[in-house]
């Protein structure tokens, strides 16, 4: 019997091939297929807040520049002069190390773009405007040289690139009818208030896929289980995360006490007050909702054993302007939540490596997990199985 007919006979399904957990040749093409060719979450709106403002964005070894124009629209393209390929902006701290000199260049004034290498110059819409020494119509035609374009929008406050913009869907049609599951939490409107970041020896399947499930938490999350006992139960089957997954008597967030002094949001239905809701936006934004705060998971895959990730707490800004405002009751919770998680992950992506496992199984409950199989199937998989 083969390992498909085994998965079946015992009510199991099989995962992903291990090779697709720990190879530089499947990461490659989920870098070519999934996160150069879609929609991916780079941070936060509110990190580029007023006209001019600007920040440079590292995305799977493309340098992306993301400005505000003078009208306050998004625009995004490669930081990448036309002339020489010099970059326009650098990264804080680039040129302030031992034998660099810093330039002058990147965003001037608020209002335009000029690379430090020759003094090309654009708008900060992208257009060539300056070319010193060389007349127009004789060495060059300046509307053939803007910069090249990234596609930027933005969801909930989230900041969302595509790399290959030409002909690529709406951010709406990739996220699909996943924002009105969650409306009433008007994510657009809060703010960060804490930020813990992660290195992760896991593949970001293994992490999503974890992500997913919580047949694991009884187990592994012995504290958040006290919390919301309906993570225990059942092996975590039957979770009801259409009106939300309820917490224990006089509980209703994500604290060691289930409680807290922030009020809740307005505007969130008789569910959502007391009970938590969770959202995975693919490929590599996790949601996790309570009535009080959104603890955001972006993720960064560096190679086929290796995720960064940031976890971004999301408060009310009244909340985060009272005086002595102290996130910690969550902060910390959720802290050490992530630590047991990323520790399952890892031993997960240590124990895959061995030569006799092939592949994993999902438990009937873990059916969630089947999305990232599938996901990652309809994009790589004539291809993977091709090489």
């Amino acid at each position: 019997m083969n390992i498909a007919q085994t998965a079946q006979s015992a009510q199991l399904q099989a995962s992903l091939p291990s090779s697709w957990y720990l190879e530089d040749r499947i990461f490659n093409l989920e870098k070519q297929r999934i996160f150069l060719n879609e929609w991916i979450c780079a941070g936060r709106v509110e990190e580029i807040d007023l006209a001019g403002g600007h920040k440079v964005f590292q995305v799977f070894g493309q340098s992306v520049l993301v400005v505000r124009n003078r009208e306050g629209v998004l625009k995004a393209f490669y930081n990448v002069c036309r002339h020489r390929g010099a970059e326009l902006c650098v990264a804080a701290g680039t040129e302030e190390r031992h034998g660099r000199a810093p330039l002058k260049g990147g965003v001037v004034g608020k209002n335009l773009i000029r690379c430090a290498y020759h003094s090309w110059a654009y708008t900060l819409d992208g257009a060539l405007i300056a070319a010193p020494h060389l007349a127009e119509g004789v060495s060059l035609r300046k509307e053939d040289f803007s910069l090249y374009p990234v596609g930027v929008d933005s969801w909930g406050g989230f900041l969302f690139l595509h790399l290959t913009p030409e002909g690529a869907p709406s951010l709406a049609e990739q996220l699909g009818p996943m924002p009105a599951r969650i409306a009433r939490y008007s994510l657009a409107g809060l703010r960060v208030g804490a930020v813990l970041h992660y290195e992760v020896d896991a593949n970001w399947k293994v992490i999503a896929e974890n992500y997913n499930e919580c047949y694991h938490c009884a187990g592994v999350h012995p504290e958040l289980c006290a919390v919301v006992p309906a993570f225990r139960e059942n092996g975590g089957a039957m979770l009801d995360w259409e009106n939300g997954v309820p917490h224990r008597e006089g509980a209703y967030t994500f604290t060691a006490s289930g409680t807290t002094s922030r009020r809740p949001f307005p505007g969130l239905d008789e569910h959502e007050l007391i009970r938590h809701k969770g959202e995975l936006v693919y490929p590599n934004l996790f949601v996790s909702l309570a009535c009080d705060h959104a603890a955001c998971f972006l993720l960064t895959p560096k190679g086929p054993g290796r995720t960064d990730i940031s976890c971004i707490f999301l408060f009310e800004q009244q909340e985060i302007e009272k005086p002595g405002f102290d996130p910690s009751d969550t902060v910390d919770f959720w802290d050490l939540v992530n630590r047991q998680d990323w520790s399952a992950c890892e031993r997960v992506q240590r124990g895959m490596a061995n030569r006799v496992h092939h592949f994993g199984y999902y438990a009937p409950m873990e059916d969630w997990s089947l999305d990232i199989r599938n996901y990652v199937r309809s994009r790589v998989g004539e291809a993977a199985e091709g090489i």
